[in-house]
């Protein structure tokens, strides 16, 4: 009898045991849990603060994955080092690649900041959840796995889908009414080209001040500012992820505002909505 109940304990919490998942940027775990509500568990790997370029896992984290059933991978920079010792780690989790199915664009870096606007490609850039379009994809790809998983729970993560991708479609009506007001010149000014896939939805153009990765030299400096002038940015959006020495440098020399805004945020809409609202010259 003693047998029989155990059993019985063992099958029933396996059977409401939520499912383990690791995601890498605070903005998937937005989409993880808003498709998989009570019943999955998610773990986030990049913490607040820190760079997906060079994040390393704490020992803490190493054992979460130890235990993980999924792994939602977005492309970012420290996947590519570490998502194959995760797989070591841990041969049974599912490792989901949350792009599939979104064509990536090159990650565009300006060369030597001209103002006939010569650019130089370095590889594809990953930070394809700016876009409102790519983010439906990155749903649809959550929920595919989840259910995959968990086939029992399939309508409960079709319900979320749904609910989930009708807040997407609303962030992007509120982004396209505040960038409606554009009236003169779509370029915006950034640190770190993290907005390529925003700039496109949305028909603008970013501007980057990062060189290559470095901050600029002098005469780079010089020409981004007169750049800057000819485009008539309203504003520079930096990241708290890295220095904003060189873009207080433009900002002070065309008396405009430095704006933080980290595409890593985990509130994904209102970061976009701000980012529109810097854009288009709004508080």
């Amino acid at each position: 009898m003693k047998k029989i109940i155990t059993l019985l304990i063992l099958s029933t919490s396996y059977i409401f045991s939520n499912i383990n998942a690791i995601v890498s940027i605070a903005p998937e775990m937005t989409f993880v849990k808003a498709i998989g509500g009570d019943k999955v568990d998610v773990s986030l790997m990049v913490q607040p603060g820190n760079s997906p370029h060079t994040y390393e896992p704490k020992p803490s984290q190493m054992t979460a994955v130890a235990k993980a059933d999924v792994y939602f991978a977005m492309g970012v920079e420290f996947e590519h080092v570490w998502l194959p010792k995760f797989k070591n780690l841990n041969s049974k989790m599912d490792v989901v690649d949350l792009s599939q199915g979104i064509e990536k664009m090159d990650m565009v870096h300006h060369e030597e900041h001209d103002v006939h606007g010569e650019h130089e490609n370095e590889g594809k850039d990953p930070h394809i959840w700016t876009s409102p379009a790519n983010v439906k994809v990155i749903a649809q790809n959550i929920y595919n796995a989840l259910s995959t998983i968990d086939p029992n729970n399939t309508k409960y993560y079709e319900n979320n889908l749904n609910l989930f991708l009708d807040k997407v479609n609303n962030t992007d009506k509120q982004i396209k009414e505040l960038l409606s007001t554009l009236k003169g010149s779509r370029s915006f000014m950034v640190f770190h080209p993290s907005w390529g896939y925003f700039a496109k939805a949305y028909h603008l153009e970013q501007i980057a001040v990062e060189v290559e990765g470095k901050s600029p030299k002098p005469r780079e400096l010089v020409n981004l500012i007169e750049e800057a002038k000819e485009e008539k940015v309203s504003a520079i959006i930096t990241q708290p992820e890295f220095s904003d020495a060189s873009a207080k440098v433009i900002a002070n020399e065309l008396h405009i505002p430095v704006v933080k805004i980290s595409p890593i945020a985990e509130n994904w809409s209102d970061n976009l909505i701000t980012m529109a609202k810097t854009v288009a010259g709004q508080k």
